[in-house]
């Protein structure tokens, strides 16, 4: 099931289930790109400058790859399993870019929980439309009620 009004909040690690899915949408713009650049420090030419851009592989600029990835920990850090979750850990693979103006569909999905440890492994992915731009696997703490 994936939800495209974000469910903000918390889902405690006693009420997690295999199989759940949360997500969110949205369009990467020039500004979030810049405003990435600046906070970051990566001022790498291909994200910023379209001359050097299109004598790329890409033909031209791309958003950075931790962008869109950051729209990963926003779904865990928002909705699942939500506020107060930890991360311990996360791989990726970038499968393909995300240019300005590309709408991003983040998805994670709960993989295992293990309540006692409150650990709790995630499938993360972000699309473009039918690409998936982005595949990996998160561990976090879950928050608990106890």
């Amino acid at each position: 099931m994936t939800l495209d009004t974000p469910q903000v909040g918390t889902i405690y690690v006693e009420d997690l289930e295999v199989g759940m899915v949360r997500s969110l949408r949205k369009v990467i713009t020039d500004e979030d790109i810049e405003m990435f650049a600046q906070v970051s420090t990566d001022r790498n030419p291909v994200h910023l400058d379209d001359a050097y851009a299109s004598a790329t592989m890409f033909k031209g600029r791309i958003a950075h790859g931790m962008l869109s990835a950051g729209l990963i920990s926003a779904v865990i850090g928002e909705q699942l399993p939500g506020h107060g979750t930890i991360y311990m850990g996360q791989s990726l693979k970038f499968l393909a870019p995300v240019r300005p103006g590309d709408e991003v569909l983040a998805e994670v999905k709960v993989l295992e929980v293990d309540p006692k440890r409150r650990r709790v492994t995630l499938e993360t992915l972000c699309s473009v439309g039918d690409t998936v731009v982005i595949k990996g696997e998160a561990q976090v703490l879950a928050p608990s009620r106890a």
